[in-house]
């Protein structure tokens, strides 16, 4: 959701100042890094997204080193970086997209069933999105083995079957990703994931939509 009513926004903001308070007084969980970023990626407008994801980087930054062993808040602050790539966007973003990418890496090299594929996705989703050598290190061939390792631990997944058809789209393989995208449709609902999973949900609904209309064009 891009747009929010002026007492939505207000409430939420709230909400996240609170949340973020409380945070202040504990170490953050990889469950609390999730949660903001599901709040700013899909609740906060998109003029209000970089700096949100600054601070929240920085959060997570500080979450790492203090458990530097925890692969699960690498990934997340891995995805988070990702994210706020994503949103930068331009020349300034390929530092933090290669910061991303030695994030999410080092979280698999801790635990490599980190997250349940979660972050084997989102790294193959960098591996097939950014320039290939000399811009940057984009290879689809890694992307393939990495979403390949994701749907092993996770064959039903919502985000590992949301990348592997954006993947498959992306290469031209429409009726693979349809099938790939109705499977993330379907995929059951986590405990103590639903703002995670009702805003892919909306992604895949979209990127659902748009393959299907390239797929029926002559």
């Amino acid at each position: 959701m891009k747009t929010l009513t002026r007492f939505g926004l207000a409430g939420m903001l709230l909400m996240s100042f609170l949340v973020h308070a409380q945070d202040g007084q504990r170490a953050l969980t990889a469950q609390d890094l999730e949660k903001h970023w599901a709040e700013i990626n899909y609740q906060l407008p998109d003029a209000r997204q970089e700096p949100a994801f600054a601070q929240l980087a920085a959060q997570a930054r500080q979450a790492v080193e203090t458990h530097s062993q925890s692969a699960a808040l690498a990934g997340w602050y891995g995805i988070i970086l990702s994210t706020w790539a994503g949103v930068k966007g331009g020349p300034e973003a390929l530092d933090l997209v290669n910061q991303a990418r030695d994030w999410l890496e080092k979280a698999i090299s801790l635990d490599a069933r980190v997250l349940d594929g979660t972050v084997h996705a989102n790294l193959a989703c960098l591996y097939y999105r950014v320039p290939g050598w000399p811009l940057a290190f984009g290879d689809r061939k890694k992307a393939a083995q990495l979403l390949d390792q994701a749907l092993a631990l996770s064959p039903e997944g919502i985000d590992e079957n949301f990348y592997y058809g954006d993947f498959l789209y992306r290469q031209g393989n429409y009726a693979e990703a349809v099938k790939a995208l109705d499977k993330a449709l379907s995929a059951a609902p986590r405990v103590d994931h639903e703002l995670s999973d009702t805003g892919r949900h909306k992604e895949a609904e979209a990127l659902l939509a748009e393959v299907r209309a390239d797929q029926e064009q002559p």
